[in-house]
């Protein structure tokens, strides 16, 4: 089993940068992929970016590419996500989430531990 605790949320003007870290417990972190997910108010909870156990594999929602980094660091059992050029449309709960097995996926199922959430509001 593996903990989640989001941090770095905050408010930002229009293309700034703010990065997210999540740290997880647990000795057995290099073991999940990782995840992050947003869900902004009255919409539902949509995929950002994902990383496999070794980093090596990463994949970005249309909207976040080029302006989202996801990167982790295994022996720091933490996950961050470097967000740059921010735009309002991007204001939402960040989510952070880890998915057994340390495939990277894009969907919400294969992931069954989450973090309690991070705001970041970007102001125009």
């Amino acid at each position: 089993q593996v903990q989640l605790l989001e941090s770095g949320g905050g408010l930002v003007q229009a293309g700034g940068s703010l990065r997210l870290s999540c740290a997880a417990s647990g000795r057995t972190f290099s073991s999940y992929a990782m995840g992050w997910f947003r869900q902004a108010p009255g919409k539902e909870r949509e995929f950002v970016a994902s990383i496999d156990w070794s980093g090596g594999i990463t994949y970005y929602a249309n909207s976040v590419k080029g302006r989202f980094t996801v990167s982790r660091d295994n022996a720091k059992n933490t996950v961050h996500l470097q967000m740059n050029s921010l735009k309002p449309e991007d204001t939402a709960v960040y989510y952070c989430a880890a998915s057994y097995g340390g495939v990277a996926h894009t969907a919400l199922g294969p992931y069954g531990y989450w973090g309690q959430g991070t705001q970041v509001t970007v102001s125009s």
